[in-house]
């Protein structure tokens, strides 16, 4: 006589709950790898100059010699263009993904892209200040408008951000002055000083 096991019998599983769960794994791993694999084209610069249309095709390109502009010369040192146009951290980078490349994205497919491509998503201070941020640290002469900034930013709606003065694509400024233009800046300081009635 066979002994009774003590295990407690399981009940037979349907075969379309397996179904289910292997068509709900084959799902997850195709999206994980399909997010890992964007993000990994995200890092290539060429890949994403290939559906936009001018101006960017023009950046990338221009990265390809010496720098002539700040991007160019940011490419130089290995940054990317989403390295400049996605924000602080993983979230920054998943809003860049899910925002602005999905968007984009979508956009090329259907036709309904612009043509010349223009900025959805701005350029904010937090994107510069991920890899700039001790910028504001010295207070002295040279590095004033830096410091001040802040103090204008939280007292003003319209004061300035990094890149009225630091604009990465215009090629109108000297390499040894990190390619600012100085009609640009001087606007910006003149803002600034008659904000804080300072001459």
């Amino acid at each position: 006589m066979p002994i009774p096991s003590r295990r407690a019998a399981r009940p037979p599983s349907s075969p379309w709950l397996r179904l289910a769960a292997l068509a709900l794994a084959t799902v997850g791993a195709v999206s994980s790898g399909g997010v890992l694999y964007a993000a990994h084209l995200e890092n290539n610069d060429a890949f994403c100059a290939s559906c936009h249309t001018q101006p960017e095709s023009e950046y990338v390109q221009r990265k390809q010699a010496a720098a002539v502009d700040l991007a160019s010369a940011h490419a130089a040192q290995n940054v990317s263009c989403i390295d400049c146009h996605s924000g602080a951290g993983a979230s920054g980078r998943v809003q860049a993904m899910t925002v602005v490349a999905a968007g984009d994205l979508a956009a090329y497919l259907s036709g309904h892209y612009h043509n010349p491509a223009i900025v959805t998503v701005p350029i904010t201070d937090d994107h510069c200040l991920k890899c700039h941020a001790d910028v504001g640290a010295a207070r002295s002469m040279n590095n004033h408008f830096h410091f001040f900034l802040p103090q204008w930013q939280a007292s003003a709606k319209d004061a300035a951000t990094c890149v009225d003065c630091h604009q990465s694509h215009t090629t109108d400024g000297p390499a040894n002055a990190s390619f600012l233009n100085q009609a640009t800046t001087v606007a910006v300081c003149q803002r600034c000083h008659a904000f804080a009635s300072v001459r």
